[in-house]
């Protein structure tokens, strides 16, 4: 019998007889997603003074808040954080700001975890500032330094903000420049700046940091490939983590290696001949000699001057590239040159016009000549 017959001798049957103790229930009605009595209570918006103040105290929920400030896009966060951060300013300079890279899986987090942990201990504030990789499809980030690191997040001493790249170097060192003011407003006077690998964002990095801290790994391969010379010229200290077990003998190796390579290069303008230190975070062995090595660089510029001069050339440096930013965005907002860079663009395309003339002609709209 077909599967057509039964299901037609069934409803027959059903019709026939109604006593039938098969029944379809109603079931429950459709539940909503969200809870019907859930309410989104809105943060009270904070003056510009409130910020200050809170700031100032050591706030961490309103430091925090400022920093969102600073990372919004809107035109009215931007104008306020401005005046937050010139409020913030006087207090500001105290800290010694250092900038942390390595190659991928040279355990930056794992680091950072172990060294501020015994910075902490040595009686100091520290700020670790973390820019995450954002992704180019989508533009979202993980943001999860603060996953990494769970030993030291709770530590009221420690505050760890990571911040997503957003496909825009430029804006987010700029952001991460005015955090730094912030948080040494709030009284952290040690501050580590994270970045995501090695690549260009050291570049901008090294413009607003004390000290450049390299990290790199042994044993893996030649230890000198994979690191643009650049990197290396920009590095005041590097440090081979992972040096416990059996890769100690490797990192030591390692260590002879790099310690030779850098003595190639030519003395830098700090006067410091970049040394090499060996560590693992797991066992903490070797990380009282690099906190050593950075008290001992500090110490050195200082003495010598290039601490501050290193500090105005950076102040020099970030006026000129705010300029930059604000004439960059004026130009691509202006109503008239959205009107016509589409036009022009399709026309480079199809190559009836040169793309400088068409730049030229942009430049001329925007500058009204």
């Amino acid at each position: 019998m077909s599967f057509t017959k039964i299901n037609h001798y069934e409803r027959e049957y059903a019709d026939t007889h109604h006593d039938t103790a098969l029944e379809v229930a109603e079931g429950v009605a459709e539940q909503p997603i969200v809870n019907p009595y859930f309410t989104r209570r809105r943060k009270r918006a904070l003056t510009t003074e409130e910020y200050i103040a809170g700031i100032l105290r050591g706030d961490i929920t309103i430091l925090s808040r400022a920093i969102t400030l600073i990372e919004s896009s809107n035109p009215e966060h931007y104008a306020q954080a401005q005046q937050i951060i010139e409020g913030c300013l006087p207090h500001a300079g105290r800290s010694v700001r250092i900038g942390i890279t390595g190659v991928p899986g040279a355990g930056k987090s794992t680091f950072i975890e172990a060294v501020g942990d015994m910075v902490v201990r040595l009686h100091h504030k520290l700020a670790v500032l973390a820019i995450d990789p954002s992704s180019e499809r989508s533009g979202g980030s993980i943001l999860g330094d603060k996953t990494r690191m769970a030993s030291i997040s709770a530590n009221p001493d420690i505050f760890i903000r990571p911040s997503p790249s957003a496909g825009s170097l430029g804006g987010v060192a700029r952001k991460t420049r005015e955090t730094i003011v912030l948080c040494e407003a709030a009284g952290f006077d040690v501050i580590f700046i994270e970045t995501v690998g090695v690549g260009q964002s050291e570049t901008a990095v090294h413009s607003m940091v004390d000290m450049f801290l390299l990290l790199q790994i042994s044993g893996a391969g030649d230890e000198l490939q994979g690191i643009k010379r650049g990197i290396m010229e920009m590095a005041d200290m590097m440090v081979i983590t992972k040096a416990d077990g059996e890769n100690r003998h490797k990192a030591e190796l390692a260590r002879t290696q790099f310690q030779g390579a850098l003595r190639l290069f030519p003395t830098p303008e700090s006067d410091w001949r970049p040394k090499v230190c060996t560590c693992s975070a797991v066992t903490e062995e070797g990380l009282e000699e690099v906190w050593k090595g950075v008290e001992e660089y500090i110490e050195h510029i200082e003495r010598n001057g290039y601490f501050r001069h290193n500090r105005n050339r950076q102040n020099k440096y970030w006026m000129y590239e705010t300029i930059n930013e604000a004439l960059r965005n004026s130009f691509y907002h202006d109503p008239a040159i959205e009107e016509r860079i589409g036009v022009l663009e399709q026309r480079v395309l199809e190559e009836k016009v040169s793309s400088f003339i068409a730049a030229k002609e942009l430049l001329e709209m925007y500058f009204g000549k």
